[in-house]
């Protein structure tokens, strides 16, 4: 059962932190604690250690461990760190769990097993496992990647049995947060992909795991605010911002969005930078794309 906790240390705009490398490939710790730190300053919540943006898995098991320590290490008081634990088992899921809590992350995020499409019972019994380490869990539903699609009716299961908090819903179906709040309506409901905010946020999403705020992070944290609070002022406010936005936030739900997003941050004058194999540079039309598209929003000036 997950420990009593404020609602704030998986709430708000979470960053799934993007992961620069030095010039030879290995991790540059001190370029990812200053990039933390950049993030807090421009008024985002957390960060997501060890997400697909962080490229966990073409880490060793010793650079995902210190990824998380860095992210911790570097986050000012009151920032959140909820790690990525995803892992092919639920033990090993569970390990990566008590690394976390070990770091003092406060709280971790965690995709079904996917080494198979996992029956219900042994979905149940992975959330089981690292719900059981003691930190805060938020289930993260991507069956596009995974094969497994965490239904509304397995997630309310889930939160019935008070092993997870919330969900990163990024299967793109905006008509699932409705049916969410039917089923368990004490559930937190979180953006999971960039180019539907608005939608969810209207649909009562307290929570966004972002990718763009890497580049962009005062105006995407201005975007979530306005989406989220609930005011039909605000709404008004953020439709014009959110289709300024778009062009790059749809980037997020593509298959290329790592390198997207750090191609955006290059641009932003931020550190991007290459990805490691298999992720490889982008084909130069797209590339030339991308660029144009943030060019166009940092001359609106969004930053």
């Amino acid at each position: 059962m997950p420990p009593t906790a404020p609602p704030t240390v998986w709430r708000g705009v979470y960053v799934a932190a993007a992961l620069p490398f030095t010039a030879d490939r290995a991790v540059d710790h001190d370029a990812y604690a200053a990039h933390v730190r950049f993030l807090a300053e421009n008024g985002c919540d957390g960060v997501c250690p060890n997400g697909s943006l962080g490229e966990y898995q073409t880490l060793t098991d010793a650079e995902r461990a210190a990824v998380v320590e860095t992210a911790v290490a570097a986050a000012p008081e009151g920032f959140g760190v909820m790690p990525g634990v995803a892992a092919y088992g639920a033990l090993e899921a569970a390990r990566w769990a008590e690394q976390a809590m070990r770091a003092g992350a406060t709280s971790v995020l965690l995709l079904p097993p996917n080494t198979y499409r996992a029956d219900t019972e042994s979905v149940v019994q992975h959330y089981r496992e690292v719900a059981a380490v003691g930190l805060p869990v938020v289930a993260y539903n991507n069956p596009i990647d995974t094969k497994v699609d965490l239904t509304p009716a397995l997630l309310a299961r889930l939160h019935e049995e008070e092993l997870i908090v919330g969900v990163k819903e990024f299967s793109g179906d905006v008509r699932r947060a409705y049916e969410l709040r039917e089923l368990a309506p004490g559930l937190d409901l979180i953006v999971g992909a960039d180019d539907v905010l608005l939608e969810l946020g209207l649909a009562g999403a307290v929570g966004w795991i972002a990718g763009y705020p890497n580049a962009v992070p005062a105006a995407t944290v201005e975007l979530y605010r306005l989406a989220t609070s609930g005011d039909p002022a605000d709404i008004a406010r953020a439709l014009p911002l959110y289709r300024d936005l778009h062009p790059l936030l749809r980037w997020d739900s593509k298959t290329e969005f790592v390198q997207a997003i750090k191609l955006s941050m290059d641009v932003a004058g931020r550190r991007g930078g290459a990805c490691r194999p298999p992720r490889g540079p982008l084909p130069p039309g797209t590339a030339e794309r991308i660029v144009r598209d943030t060019e166009a929003v940092l001359a609106r000036g969004y930053r």
